[in-house]
């Protein structure tokens, strides 16, 4: 692996399930890390639970670095955010071209096109963690 295009983040192992690890990470916004975080409302902190597949042996308790490479996390933009909006745009040009149908329908199929695009996600959900899979390795 090159380690120059992977994206890291810390967590801790909470359980090993085979080769793959339950890692709790602590998921933190920019503001976490200002010294005026205190007087400042906006400042968050998420913990999160992801599975990774591990590099080496861990035991619950270890400190370990999950990575995954930036071209693999685009690609999860792609697929979640941009070609949904491509989605809902084409569907309001065509059919606000093609149909006498007022705004409001045309919103609601194009709404109804973006859930048929996720649904459709969900059910390629299992080939697509084989693709977009975490690994860990102690620090």
């Amino acid at each position: 692996m090159d380690m120059d295009e992977m994206i890291r983040h810390e967590g801790i192992v909470e359980r090993i399930d085979g080769e793959m690890a339950h890692i709790r990470i602590v998921q933190t916004s920019a503001c976490s890390a200002c010294k005026a975080r205190s007087m400042c409302m906006s400042a968050e902190s998420q913990e999160k639970e992801m599975d990774a597949v591990m590099l080496e042996p861990m035991q619950p308790g270890d400190q370990v670095e999950i990575l995954v490479r930036e071209r693999l996390a685009w690609k999860a933009v792609l697929l979640a955010y941009i070609l949904p909006f491509v989605v809902m745009v084409a569907l309001i040009a065509i059919l606000d071209i093609l149909t006498p149908w007022s705004e409001a329908i045309v919103g609601t199929i194009s709404l109804c096109g973006i859930a048929l695009y996720y649904i459709g996600l969900s059910v390629f959900k299992h080939r697509l963690q084989t693709q977009f899979s975490f690994t860990a390795r102690k620090i």
